[in-house]
């Protein structure tokens, strides 16, 4: 059993990012409930020799459950942001780090995991909030086997599945972090599934409502929550045979929206997808809450940047409000943020700046 961390496996890759250089990398990390499992990811450095810089870890929004969906396997990964919502896309998953020109050039060393599950064997733990938290700091202890300069300071940062991994990883325990010390962490438009639960609506709307075809979220939640506790959990207490055939097909070579227009079609061709009533639904909830961010005082500052126009497009405005007053209840230090020009696709680039600037001064 390795300690989390380890790194595997190393390779250095052409990028597109001026003065710097790159890693993609396989590393050994921990989910929910201590599991072991192998991750892969990149490691962004500054060229040239470098000592104690500090280190941001990205986590990335949605992409998918399997293979299908990993961002360090797209072309020229080591990038900025590109969104599959925009003219300039040409792949089927958002990919790339918003603003990562701006943290290399200014001396930072950027870690970007893919998550479990998207790349490595099994399932992805989607939106599980604390293994997916566990392997975006868990890369950052396996880049510093790198020649990469990297030191032990370390800022998170997150955007919708990510947003929701960075208020995760601001709740982690002392022995996730071990010599690192965490000075900040931000969360665009955070997904943080227990208080999707506690307001059902846009993603999760098909929950109450099963004349609509459930969102392809919504899905993956529940099958990334059974990955986690397989044990616990049985797919067919909240999945027809429909669902599940289209799960068992499709979960490794179809990303996120891919899956959507599948799950869309299906439902009108051939009928529900989700049980109605679901059953056994109580321990499910258990484990989305037990996965999930919201739990307890996070243990830095913590900056939420907010999409508001059309009151949130993927992420409801009221989740994202939501979270930002459990975390404040739970004695969070939480500054808030409205981009109201801005939908969820387009709030990770404009809020890169602003999120550098906030983290850097938070530097010791």
């Amino acid at each position: 059993m390795s300690e989390p961390g380890t790194l595997l496996h190393h390779e250095e890759i052409a990028t597109s990012v001026v003065g710097a250089k790159a890693w993609r990398i396989r590393y050994s990390s921990r989910d929910v409930n201590d599991l072991e499992h192998a991750v892969t990811g990149l490691v962004i450095a500054p060229t040239g020799n470098g000592t104690n810089r500090p280190i941001l870890t990205w986590a990335h929004g949605t992409t998918g459950l399997g293979d299908g969906a990993c961002p360090s396997a797209q072309p020229d990964p080591a990038r900025e942001l590109t969104t599959y919502f925009t003219a300039e896309a040409t792949q089927q998953i958002d990919y790339g780090v918003p603003g990562v020109q701006g943290f290399i050039d200014a001396g930072w060393v950027v870690c970007a995991t893919d998550y479990q599950g998207l790349g490595t064997p099994g399932m992805h733990h989607y939106i599980v909030n604390r293994s997916n938290a566990r392997d975006a700091v868990n890369i950052v202890h396996a880049a510093r086997s790198l020649p990469a300069g990297a030191g032990t300071v370390v800022a998170c940062s997150g955007w919708s599945q990510g947003g929701g991994t960075a208020a995760a990883v601001a709740e982690l325990d002392p022995e996730d972090f071990g010599d690192l010390t965490l000075i900040g962490s931000v969360c665009m438009s955070p997904g943080v599934p227990s208080i999707a639960l506690e307001h059902p609506s846009g993603p999760t709307a098909g929950l109450t409502n099963e004349a609509v075809a459930p969102d392809s979220h919504l899905v993956m939640m529940l099958c990334g929550v059974h990955a986690a506790n397989p044990r616990e959990l049985d797919l067919a207490d909240v999945f027809t045979p429909l669902g599940i055939e289209i799960i068992e097909t499709a979960w490794n070579s179809q990303p996120v929206h891919h899956l959507n227009d599948t799950i869309a079609r299906l439902f009108r061709l051939k009928g529900p997808i989700l049980q109605s009533p679901p059953r056994n639904f109580d321990a499910w909830k258990q484990a989305i809450i037990r996965g999930s961010a919201a739990q307890v005082k996070p243990i830095c500052p913590v900056l939420v940047c907010v999409d508001s126009f059309e009151e949130g497009t993927v992420v409801p405005v009221v989740w994202q409000q939501a979270y930002s007053t459990a975390a404040t209840a739970l004695g969070g230090l939480i500054e808030v943020r409205d981009y109201p020009n801005d939908d969820h696709f387009s709030l990770p680039q404009s809020c890169a700046d602003d999120s550098r600037a906030w983290l850097t001064r938070l530097l010791p």
